[in-house]
């Protein structure tokens, strides 16, 4: 596994644990908690832009009409992912936001292989296989559609899809793609903060101080994200997704006392069977090249 790989990995990792921070804001209108993700992410990385003394790097962007549609297109394919995320959380469904990314890499890996060309092998399918089966189960288990997993999950895909059409760097992406939608969460602050439906001011120390922080939680991962997939197959990082569900369904069970049925553990086994699959597939073809 390759640096591009490892920082996808970290990640997924990260995004892992994130349940908990966003647990910590159950109590703010998720809409709110949104746009001020959104203004919080957008500040923290034009701080490291101009630390960096990259400014050229926006001017450039901002100059460009394709680019502007297109980082526009990123941003409101991941506001979409986190609004949801975090109202799926704030619901007290933190399984049903890891069965999100348990069906995610499955769209990754139907992009991938749609758009960017790329090819599986016999493993690679049969690892695919066995995540789909896995998924299903859980599928059919809940015993209806669960449209919330569905929404994460294909916003996520199509969001790292896109991103592998942009080429410039990590904060400036991020930067870009929140400041593409910051004023969809301006006007909205502005009615919330207007109409007495949600105020900053009305909001606890800790919750302040939360939504402040929201910005580095959510931009640290995505750098990594952003800096790794440049180089990283969707299919490989499909795969890799899996780790960030199911720490996501650690938690939900063992911090937050969600129940853990016996569909559960049947798709997590089907599930860690396919990444120990693709695992060792990808180790056999690293000796191969060696």
């Amino acid at each position: 596994m390759n640096r591009s790989s490892l920082s996808v990995l970290g990640c997924y990792v990260l995004w892992g644990l994130l349940p908990i921070f966003w647990k910590l804001l159950a109590n703010v209108d998720s809409v709110y908690v949104l746009a001020q993700r959104v203004l919080f992410s957008c500040i923290f990385c034009l701080a490291i832009i101009l630390l960096k003394k990259n400014g050229s790097s926006v001017k450039n962007i901002l100059k460009s009409k394709t680019e502007r549609r297109r980082y526009f297109v990123c941003g409101i394919l991941i506001s979409i992912n986190w609004g949801v995320y975090i109202l799926t959380i704030a619901m007290g469904k933190i399984l049903e936001a890891s069965l999100a990314y348990y069906m995610n890499p499955l769209f990754s890996v139907v992009i991938g292989a749609l758009i960017f060309k790329e090819k599986l092998s016999a493993f690679q399918w049969v690892s695919v296989g066995l995540a789909f089966v896995g998924v299903m189960i859980s599928v059919i288990a809940y015993g209806n559609v669960p449209y919330l997993a569905i929404i994460i999950g294909l916003s996520f895909a199509l969001y790292g899809a896109m991103k592998k059409t942009i080429k410039a760097e990590s904060e400036v992406s991020i930067c870009m793609e929140t400041m593409s939608v910051l004023p969809l969460a301006l006007v909205f602050i502005a009615y919330a903060q207007a109409s007495g439906y949600t105020s900053f001011s009305s909001l606890s120390t800790t919750e302040m101080l939360l939504l402040i922080a929201s910005g580095p939680v959510t931009s640290i991962p995505l750098m990594l994200f952003a800096k790794g997939i440049k180089e990283t197959s969707i299919t490989t990082s499909g795969i890799l997704m899996y780790v960030n569900p199911t720490l996501q369904l650690l938690v939900g069970v063992l911090i937050y006392n969600e129940v853990f049925t016996k569909m559960n553990a049947i798709t997590f086994a089907f599930v860690w069977a396919a990444v120990i699959l693709f695992v060792l597939d990808s180790l056999n073809k690293h000796k191969v090249k060696a």
